[in-house]
């Protein structure tokens, strides 16, 4: 099988795309002369482009844009001859065959993906109890992958995320940063994309860590800091930055402080391949639980109330990660 380009795509968040690291770099170890071509969304760039076996970034946007006549175009003059849909797209899955990529590969059980791919695997991730960075390499099989690597061996794949150190922080937070001894981050919301713990713990715990001498950063989108300042303690150690930063110099700050809380969510699987204290808040109700979602790296933590919650094992809504009280997660920062 010719394999001088691939293109792995997942036009999905942040999160998502982070747990495709592993499958990258089993990519690159096992066929170290092929390009790795990565098709995300723009917002993702910077993420994407923190994985050093990624030798290209294709915003999906910039083909979106473009006459839907000449978009199969953008994907044929890259030359690619494989091409790996992580995240199923009808329109990139059709793209990609009209394109002529010789090998495509996804899952059988997206009716699309008979017409499109002539690799189907057949697998289930909602009902699966592998984590998602694991499923993820169901679809290496077409290249000679024959095991799914153990929770151990995906997390030695954090040492090929590197942060990009030359991105210029805020003055005034370099200030904060240089001043305090103990840093947090509190990523309080996840618009909308997991169950969150509430607003007014994360205010309890912000104060707790502040009177033991934590410097304590709130961060979010600009939107989701117009719902949670009114709950932010006033306090000179704990500082508003929701709205302030972009993502590469998110990810930066992140690398910067010693701990991370936040429930399911881009940032949460960020702070775990930079290595820091990272603590995710989940519910145990499955697709949604930690075993398929829990970020990857050396010093995760993850909390639930109770793994054996009755709701949950029903798959019923519940907010019992409400539960969760302020001391156990003071307990786990230290």
């Amino acid at each position: 099988m010719k394999l001088d380009k691939i293109i792995i795509s997942r036009t999905d968040s942040i999160g998502d795309v982070m747990l495709t690291l592993p499958m990258c770099v089993w990519l690159k170890e096992n066929f170290p002369n092929t390009q790795l071509i990565y098709l995300g969304k723009k917002y993702t760039g910077p993420v994407i482009n923190s994985f050093s076996v990624i030798d290209q970034f294709i915003d999906w946007s910039e083909i979106e844009a473009s006459p839907s006549s000449q978009r199969h175009e953008y994907l044929r003059e890259l030359e690619a001859d494989a091409i790996i849909h992580v995240f199923p797209n009808k329109e990139i899955a059709g793209l990609a065959k009209k394109a002529r990529i010789p090998q495509r590969i996804g899952t059988s059980h997206r009716s699309f993906h008979l017409l499109t791919c002539n690799h189907r695997l057949n697998f289930s991730r909602k009902n699966s109890n592998l984590h998602e960075a694991q499923l993820n390499f169901e679809l290496l099989k077409p290249f000679g992958c024959k095991t799914i690597p153990s929770m151990e061996e995906i997390n030695q794949a954090v040492s090929f995320f590197k942060v990009n150190k030359s991105v210029s922080l805020p003055e005034e937070l370099e200030s904060y940063l240089s001043y305090a001894s103990k840093k947090i981050i509190l990523h309080s919301r996840s618009q909308g994309s997991a169950v969150e713990w509430s607003i007014e713990k994360y205010g309890e715990l912000a104060l707790e860590l502040s009177s033991s001498g934590y410097t304590v950063f709130y961060t979010g989108t600009e939107q989701e800091g117009e719902g949670i300042r009114p709950f932010i303690p006033v306090n000179e150690k704990i500082i508003d930055l929701t709205g302030k930063l972009d993502l590469e110099q998110l990810i930066l700050f992140i690398s910067k402080v010693d701990a991370l809380v936040a429930c399911s969510t881009g940032p949460l699987h960020i702070s775990g391949v930079t290595g820091i204290r990272a603590i995710g808040l989940f519910s145990p109700r499955r697709p949604i639980h930690p075993g398929r979602w829990m970020p990857i790296g050396p010093n995760t933590c993850i909390l639930v109330h109770d793994e054996d919650c009755p709701d949950c094992k029903k798959k019923k809504q519940c907010d019992c990660i409400s539960q969760i009280s302020v001391e156990k997660v003071l307990a786990e920062i230290g």
